[in-house]
């Protein structure tokens, strides 16, 4: 039996302070980190990456390493390229840059499009991440529900419709993961899609697709939004950090070429050489489509792991939507505030990410939490959600 942790006056500080990030960089040692929305390490491939590192130096010499770069930063290009449209998405070299993870091209398009009197309409609840980018560029927002079929698109289009009548600004752009949706783990149904962006074209806005979980469905990939679209309505962004490894800050974003060469005019980074060659070496030398595979049949067992463990470690009042792939599952522990409920978790020796760091009101989260299954062992995601269970069970438990 793991034993079990005593809580950390140092964390208790910690978690005191946002972002979440703080509290988590120092989880007490063998806390089982189900808050980890990271790549199971096993998957990461390691090996081969240094075999790629060392095959592109033996190549190249010192070219990776200089400002100019290597060869193969094309050629990245053009695999990207062949991944979208191997999924129905056809751009052009001019219609995609390459960068330093979807957080980059998120912060790039906000940099752009976004002003102190723009509005966003985002996902609710959405990543974390992405929502702390926006505020940086504007502080109006419109936040629209997400249940077990993604965005609710028929409560957006009434939302849109009444601003409309009442002469209030209307969106720029829409933020939506529409697959695999962090936090949630749902995905928007086909018939969403085709409506989310019917709304783009009446109302005008542009929809960032954030593609980061879209390849790693236990089921058949749905289609891109950006795949239906056919008036440059969408900003697909896509990310090599799931299904290779976060660290190399590959990303990407694909929408139409005057915005995209406007993005590249704001992107002072040097593009990072060494690691966008060390990529396409890495990836001309795998099967990338077995690897994919491999990874969704790796995460679906997780996933399924963590459902049964749920099952049956915490009480019926606890409800989850059930994933279709991606990281992460969404738990609503109705009676309970989460944030206070974390540092107990911790010092049972699990940890989650509590509900309200997701959300624009952060007290429409308080009843929820995001348990990631993607980075810890099937062994220690049942033992976590055991140890949930009983930090549950005795904050449920009549005083």
């Amino acid at each position: 039996m793991k034993q079990q942790i005593p809580f950390s006056k140092d964390i208790e500080l910690a978690f005191k302070n946002d972002p979440p990030g703080q509290w988590l960089s120092v989880l007490p040692k063998g806390c089982i980190r189900l808050s980890s929305g990271y790549p199971e390490p096993a998957l990461v491939p390691s090996k081969e990456l240094k075999e790629s590192v060392a095959n592109l130096l033996d190549a190249e010499g010192d070219l990776p390493l200089q400002y100019i770069g290597s060869p193969k930063i094309p050629e990245l290009k053009k695999i990207i390229q062949e991944r979208l449209a191997a999924r129905g998405v056809m751009v052009s070299d001019e219609e995609l840059l390459v960068t330093s993870g979807a957080c980059q091209a998120i912060d790039l398009i906000a940099r752009v499009l976004l002003d102190d009197e723009a509005l966003v309409a985002l996902e609710s609840p959405t990543y974390m991440e992405a929502l702390e980018v926006f505020r940086n560029y504007t502080e109006r927002f419109m936040d629209v529900p997400v249940d077990e079929d993604g965005l609710q698109t028929e409560i957006f289009a009434e939302m849109l419709k009444d601003r409309k009548r009442q002469g209030l600004p209307l969106p720029r752009i829409l933020y939506t993961i529409p697959t695999s949706q962090n936090p949630t783990g749902t995905t928007m149904s086909q018939e969403r899609r085709e409506h989310v962006l019917a709304l783009a074209e009446e109302y005008g806005f542009l929809i960032l697709e954030d593609d980061a979980y879209g390849e790693l469905g236990f089921k058949e990939n749905p289609r891109l939004i950006k795949e239906l679209d056919r008036h440059n309505s969408v900003l697909h962004i896509g990310s090599f950090s799931k299904v290779v490894a976060p660290g190399m800050r590959i990303g990407w974003v694909a929408g139409a070429e005057e915005l995209i060469t406007t993005l590249n005019w704001f992107k002072k980074d040097l593009h990072h050489p060494f690691a966008q060659s060390t990529m396409a070496t890495f990836l001309e030398t795998i099967d990338f489509d077995e690897r994919l595979k491999h990874l969704a049949a790796s995460y679906q067992s997780k996933c399924e792991t963590m459902l049964q463990a749920l099952q049956e470690f915490l009480p019926p009042s606890v409800s989850w939507y059930v994933p279709e792939g991606g990281y992460f599952i969404w738990a609503k522990v109705p009676g309970i505030d989460t944030v206070e409920l974390l540092p107990k978790a911790l010092a049972a020796g699990m940890s989650f990410v509590p509900g309200k760091y997701f959300f624009l009101n952060p007290e429409e989260g308080t009843e929820f939490l995001r348990l990631s299954f993607s980075y810890a062992s099937e062994e220690e995601i049942v033992q976590g959600i055991r140890l949930l269970g009983e930090v549950v069970q005795k904050a449920l438990a009549p005083k």
